[in-house]
C-alpha cells in the first residue's frame, strides 16, 4: 500500500466513524471542513451543500452526496427510517414508500448497534440496538424498536454504528457514499485545485435541488459536472468483473456524451475495465422479459435529476465504484477498484477537458 493510499485509508476510517444520517448532515460537514481546510481548500457552507475550492475553482467540478442511512426519533421511544422522513414519504398523504421497499428495510437492520447524536455538533447522546420493526396499522409507517435510547427527544438522529473493515483485498462499511466523499477530500492532498460539492439528502431525493441552486447563482452558461458514487451489484463475482461503472443515462436523463466518452477513454488508456450500468440493466431486462421476470430500473442519480431540471445549464457524467451489500454496514468494494477510481479522477483533473 503506497503512502498516498495509506493516507486515504486513514481519512476514510475517520469519516466512516462520523455520523451523517440523511436530514442531519451538519455535524459531518464540520468534520469535512476541518479535513478540507487542513489540505488547503477554501470551504463555504450553503443550505444542503458544502463547497470546497482550490486556487482554480472553475478548472473542474466534482460532486458526491454525503448522507447515509439511519433512523430519526419521531416521538417517545419511537424511531423511523430517516430517508422516509426526510423525503416526506411517511406523511400518510399517498406519497408513501412501496410495500416491497418497506419490507426490505424492515428486515435489514435487526440487531444492528446504533447511537444517537446532536445533529449540529455531533455530540454523543447514547447507544442502543435495533430489536425489530413493524408497520403501524394506523399510520402505515415503518416503526423501529430500539433498546437503550428511550430518553431521546423527537428530532434526534440515530446513526448505525460503523467502522471500516479491511479484509485482504476489500474495504467494507456503509460505503455509500462516504467513500466517494473521502476520495474527493483526498484529491486536495494530491494537488487538485478545482471545485468539489458535498451534497445532503440525496437518499431522500433532494440533493440535486441544493446543487442546482448553486449553479444558477455562481455557474457559467454551461457547466460540466462529474458525480461520483457507488453502484450496487448482486454478488462479488459480478462486481469484480469490472473496476469502475459508467453510465450513458439514468431513469431521468441522458448524460453528456462527450464527458462519458472522455472518462471511458481515460479508463482505456489506464487499462481499467468498465461497464456501462444502463447497458447492463438493459441486457438484464431482456433476459428477464424472456422468462417473465421482474424488470430493473435504470436508477435515479443525482446527476440525472439535475440535468433534467436545469434546462441544459448543468450536464456531465457519473463515475462509480462497484459494490456489494448495498445500503448495509457490509457494503464492500475492492481496493483495486478504489485505487483505479482515484487514478481516473486525477487523470480528469489533469485533462484540458475538465
Amino acid at each position: 500500500m503506497n503512502l498516498h493510499f495509506a493516507d486515504f485509508i486513514d481519512l476514510l476510517k475517520i469519516l466512516v466513524r462520523e455520523p451523517c444520517v440523511v436530514g442531519s448532515e451538519h455535524a459531518f460537514y464540520r468534520v469535512l471542513q476541518r479535513e478540507l481546510e487542513s489540505r488547503g481548500a477554501k470551504v463555504t457552507w450553503y443550505e444542503g451543500l458544502l463547497v470546497a475550492q482550490g486556487n482554480k475553482p472553475q478548472s473542474g467540478y466534482f460532486s458526491a452526496h454525503i448522507d447515509r442511512h439511519g433512523l430519526v426519533c419521531t416521538g417517545p421511544n419511537e424511531f423511523q427510517f430517516a430517508a422516509f422522513v426526510a423525503g416526506s414519504r411517511s406523511d400518510l398523504l399517498g406519497n408513501s414508500v412501496s410495500e416491497a421497499l418497506v419490507k426490505k428495510v424492515a428486515g435489514r437492520f435487526t440487531q444492528t448497534p446504533v447511537y444517537a447524536y446532536e445533529p449540529w455538533s455531533g455530540a454523543y447522546r447514547g447507544a442502543g440496538v435495533i430489536k425489530g420493526s413493524y408497520t403501524c396499522e394506523h399510520r402505515n409507517n415503518l416503526i423501529f424498536e430500539v433498546e437503550g435510547l428511550e430518553h431521546l427527544v423527537a428530532g434526534t438522529p440515530v446513526a448505525f454504528s460503523d467502522k471500516l473493515a479491511i479484509n485482504e483485498n476489500y474495504l467494507s462499511a456503509q460505503l455509500d457514499n462516504v467513500i466517494s466523499a473521502a476520495v474527493l477530500v483526498h484529491l486536495f492532498s494530491l494537488g487538485f485545485q478545482g471545485t468539489v460539492f458535498f451534497t445532503a439528502q440525496e437518499e431522500a431525493g433532494k440533493s440535486w435541488r441544493y446543487l442546482l441552486e448553486w449553479f444558477r447563482r455562481f455557474g457559467a452558461q454551461n457547466n460540466q459536472l462529474y458525480v461520483v458514487d457507488t453502484s450496487p451489484f448482486p454478488d462479488r463475482t459480478t462486481a469484480d468483473e469490472q473496476q469502475l461503472v459508467l453510465r450513458n443515462k439514468d431513469a431521468n436523463a441522458e448524460f453528456a456524451k462527450g464527458a462519458t466518452e472522455r472518462v471511458a477513454t481515460i479508463c482505456s488508456e489506464l487499462g481499467i475495465s468498465v461497464i456501462f450500468k444502463d447497458e447492463y440493466v438493459r441486457l438484464k431486462n431482456e433476459e428477464a422479459a424472456q422468462v417473465g421476470g421482474e424488470q430493473q430500473s435504470y436508477g435515479s442519480t443525482e446527476l440525472g435529476r439535475i440535468i433534467s431540471a436545469s434546462n441544459g445549464k448543468v450536464t456531465g457524467t457519473t463515475i462509480q465504484i462497484p459494490t456489494t451489500g448495498y445500503h448495509t454496514m457490509e457494503e464492500t468494494a475492492s481496493i483495486s477498484s478504489v485505487k483505479d477510481f482515484i487514478r481516473v479522477l486525477m487523470a480528469l483533473c489533469r485533462s484540458d477537458n475538465v
